[in-house]
């Protein structure tokens, strides 16, 4: 097993090579499959059909609208997390879903990315639907880890052989700073993922947003007294931009 980390459109893309298939951690953005397809086919040499599996973490854009795409063009199996109902379900998730794409550009500018399409489907159909501990289906190496908090559906991904695990959006680094992720829709169960993480054995964290790597256990301790005691809104959010453009 290789993990191949590969810089998208907004996020970290880890890719996992075995010798006759491929294991994509998470669904990326739609700006992300030229960027895959490109690696696989010509850095790797292999057939784009090797890509058996593609894994969504969560519903956000960059995590999900890759594998919205993927899956209406090549034959592959998406695998999601067992929660009832669906994140953007309803006239409040559709508004939601805007929000999201709209906060994805907004983060697409200010890493100086250019304009592209990222829209994607705020409904997904995945073949599988995975409960905490189960294994990948034809990856029986990695685990599923169900860490709630960003939103109440999020998966991390563990490899115990390697103590590898990939958190997705649960941590981010950012000037060399570990925060926590906006939104935080539920505090409670996100200081209890964390706690989790803090119970593993983990040598290599994978994070979709800044380095990954070793993080102690003392990190993850004040991460948590990081997270806000009330749910994180986009309503906080734009205040927050108000105030930097007219302070």
């Amino acid at each position: 097993m290789k993990i191949h980390q590969l810089e998208g459109y907004i996020q970290n893309i880890f890719l996992v090579e075995y010798s006759e298939k491929l294991l994509l951690l998470d669904g990326c953005s739609r700006a992300d499959v030229s960027i895959l397809k490109r690696f696989i086919t010509e850095q790797l040499g292999r057939p784009f059909e090797q890509l058996k599996l593609v894994m969504v973490t969560h519903m956000h854009p960059d995590h999900a609208g890759g594998a919205s795409y993927l899956q209406k063009h090549y034959p592959l199996e998406l695998a999601t997390g067992d929660v009832a109902g669906e994140w953007y379900q309803g006239f409040r998730g559709r508004v939601m879903h805007l929000m999201d794409l709209g906060l994805a550009y907004y983060v697409g500018q200010r890493h100086q990315r250019e304009r592209v399409n990222l829209w994607y489907s705020p409904l997904l159909s995945t073949k599988y639907r995975l409960k905490d501990g189960d294994q990948l289906p034809g990856f029986s190496d990695w685990q599923v880890l169900f860490t709630p908090g960003h939103t109440d559906r999020d998966l991390s991904l563990y490899h115990p052989e390697t103590q590898t695990l990939y958190v997705a959006d649960t941590i981010l680094r950012v000037k060399q700073k570990l925060i926590c992720p906006f939104p935080i829709s539920q505090p409670a169960d996100y200081r209890a993922s964390l706690e989790r993480y803090r119970q593993l054995a983990v040598s290599n964290y994978l994070l979709a947003h800044g380095e990954g790597g070793e993080i102690s256990s003392d990190e993850l301790l004040a991460l948590q007294q990081l997270c806000p005691a009330k749910p994180t809104r986009y309503k906080q959010f734009l205040g927050d931009l108000i105030r930097k453009k007219f302070a």
